[in-house]
């Protein structure tokens, strides 16, 4: 024991003051800073002084992994990360020229509770990659689905337990309340999200929905800390516990954007699906139905005109007969083609009725443009050479939507100009 009786309080003070990494002092209260002593990574990143935020946003307001900042919109939290109520200590991730480095930092408070002793000490290399193994293990169960995590209690308005998981995996020093936290966040939810977001936090509903034991959870978007919206699930639990009137929870924000974007993929994909007839790959009949009654729907609202174009192709019956159902149907295909090129500039959503029938709904052209553009689209159609079977024609059947039409009767009087331009020769427009 003689070796340690060598060493006095002055010696170890003195090789502490020698071998700390940086040394703080900081007044909360002023917002600022003044350094001790920095050595090492700290002499590139910290000033001599300047403004505790800064601090704050330099030492843990950055992403876990690899350094970047976070958006302005979470500087939010800043305010509440400043104050310290006792004696602290967490490990910290600081990138600097893209090396990553563990950093042990220990919170003094001095005699003024609004000042404290900032200590940082950079730890020996291997520190980090035994740290850095065991987040690769974990990040993919907790930090990558869970990146936000909370206790709070309604009856004392408080949070504990306030984790990041981007900035740290330990809680973060985040002094709060429950109220408080919900006129934050919100701001961080989109507008159209935001009556959902306080209706389900909102410390009435939670007491109203929530037994001991119950859990609930919402989806909707969220800005992390890119400033990007992303889909998260939103998880409320109550705790169980023997007081009824002990109102404490567990909330955690869990990431979904991408199950949600797939599955938004997916619910298009089926969608295309169940409104697209498949040899054309324009709309299918009950599309089309469909755009009808929006058509008059809209026009009620805001007397947006719209029109029917019924297309039926000349003598197709004989076409199939003489050259067989496949060219039938290439020549299908073509004329569903044709009608979207010489109406691309259009707002006209086109669909096969069925057989050798189109249907388009054109908006915004009066009864006159109507039939132009009807005609227009007869002469395209005459004039293109279609594969094996050469020159086809087709009979339009056009009406424009009247102020109180319904979609049967809209359709009927177009359908009924097509009979009329069929019967008075083929290869025309008929307006009704």
């Amino acid at each position: 024991m003689q070796e340690l009786s060598d060493i006095s309080f002055e010696k170890a003070l003195d090789y502490f003051g020698r071998s700390v990494s940086a040394v703080l002092v900081v007044d909360e209260k002023a917002d600022a800073y003044r350094s001790l002593v920095r050595r090492s990574i700290f002499c590139d990143i910290l000033a001599e002084s300047g403004t505790y935020s800064d601090l704050v946003r330099t030492l843990w307001f950055h992403h876990n992994d690899d350094g970047r900042k976070i958006t302005d919109t979470y500087n939010v939290f800043i305010p509440n990360m400043n104050k310290f109520t006792g004696k602290n200590s967490r490990r910290l991730k600081l990138i600097v020229d893209n090396i990553p480095h563990i950093v042990q930092l220990l919170v003094l408070p001095l005699e003024d509770s609004d000042r404290y002793l900032f200590l940082l000490d950079k730890l020996d290399e291997h520190v980090y990659e035994d740290e850095t193994e065991t987040e690769e293990k974990v990040s993919s169960i907790q930090n990558n689905i869970y990146v936000f995590t909370m206790t709070f209690d309604l009856v004392n308005d408080t949070t504990g337990s306030v984790s990041l998981t981007e900035v740290s995996d330990e809680p973060l020093n985040y002094q709060i309340s429950y109220s408080q936290w919900r006129e934050t966040i919100v701001n961080m939810v989109p507008d159209e999200d935001k009556e959902l977001f306080l209706t389900r936090s909102s410390p009435e509903y939670l007491r109203a929905h929530f037994k001991p034991g119950h859990m609930e959870s919402f989806d909707l978007q969220m800005i992390n800390l890119d400033g990007i919206y992303q889909w998260v699930k939103l998880i409320f639990s109550r705790m169980e516990t023997t007081n009824e009137n002990d109102y404490r929870f567990v909330y955690m924000v869990q990431n979904i954007h991408e199950a949600t974007m797939n599955m938004k993929a997916t619910l298009k994909h089926y969608e295309e699906l169940a409104s697209t007839d498949p040899l054309t790959g324009v709309f299918n009949h009950g599309r089309i139905e469909t755009e009808l009654r929006n058509a008059v729907e809209q026009c009620s609202q805001d007397g947006t005109p719209a029109g029917i174009l019924i297309l039926d192709i000349d003598n197709f019956k004989s076409v199939n007969d003489r050259y067989g159902h496949a060219v039938g149907d290439a020549a299908l295909v073509s004329m569903a083609e044709i009608i979207r090129r010489t109406l691309s500039d259009k707002n006209a959503v086109i669909g096969r009725w069925g057989g050798e029938e189109f249907v388009v709904v054109i908006y915004g052209e009066d009864n006159a443009a109507l039939q132009e553009t009807a005609e227009a689209l007869r002469t395209r159609i005459e004039e293109v050479a279609f594969d094996a079977v050469g020159s086809i024609t087709a009979s339009i059947g056009l009406s424009s939507l009247l102020p109180n039409d319904m979609p049967d009767l809209w359709f009927a009087r177009a359908d009924h100009a097509l009979y009329t331009a069929k019967s008075a020769g083929r290869n025309r427009i008929c307006a009704e």
